[in-house]
């Protein structure tokens, strides 16, 4: 990779400086991806990943405003409930009906907290799994998520046809094992995506323009011209 996956790290913090996620009750604090998860949180993330699947996080957050104000955002809330109550109040998520069997899905299983035994879960990805792992429970799994894909797609760094794990590695072999880094890392992939890297992309002022295969790209054109 010759750095490039370091670099852009380093280029997104400049720029955007630490994005607090995962976003509990619609707070974003810079001091969460440092402590443990309390087992509220540890729920409300894994119920957010579920519900985030082909959908913006905007509509994630007023599917928890529903089940929090059912006073359902708690393991003992959400048993009380059935199925097809779930359903209603995660309906702004999308998908509803599969989602809150996919809730329940996860509610149920009692192995431990490990990739192999939640990929195992009916409905659960492996992006899901790892912001599972990785914002509920500290370990270190990045997340690859569309946004990450487009990013490095752009820069160069992977096919179109990259598998997720193909992805994966791409950070974990070039990047320390460190939760903290890699929870920061995805945030600021968000976060960037939405800013510049959009699908119509925004170059104008994107911090990456220096290094993308895009912006090179332009720079050798414009060389080539004498306009440099």
């Amino acid at each position: 990779m010759g750095g490039e996956i370091k670099s852009i790290y380093r280029l997104l913090l400049k720029e955007y400086g630490e994005q607090g996620w995962w976003p509990i009750n619609r707070v974003y604090s810079p001091s969460f991806k440092k402590r443990k998860r309390t087992p509220e949180e540890r729920l409300e993330i894994a119920v957010g990943a579920i519900l985030t699947q082909n959908t913006s996080w905007e509509n994630v957050e007023k599917a928890l405003k529903n089940l929090r104000g059912a006073e359902a955002l708690s393991r003992e809330g959400l048993g009380k409930l059935t199925e097809k109550e779930l359903a209603t109040l995660v309906r702004p998520a999308g998908y509803y009906n599969m989602k809150a069997k996919k809730i329940r899905e996860y509610l149920s299983y009692s192995g431990g907290i490990t990739r192999e035994g939640l990929l195992g879960v009916w409905g659960l990805g492996p992006e899901t799994v790892d912001s599972i792992l990785l914002y509920a429970y500290g370990q270190p799994m990045f997340v690859v998520d569309a946004y990450t894909k487009r990013i490095l797609r752009r820069m160069g760094l992977c096919g179109e046809k990259a598998a997720y794990s193909e992805i994966q590695e791409l950070f974990q072999k070039e990047l320390k094992e460190d939760a903290a880094l890699f929870n920061e890392y995805h945030a600021l992939l968000v976060r960037h995506a939405k800013e510049h890297c959009r699908v119509k992309p925004v170059c104008e002022g994107c911090p990456l323009w220096g290094i993308c295969r895009r912006g090179k790209g332009e720079k050798d054109k414009r060389e080539k011209r004498g306009i440099m």
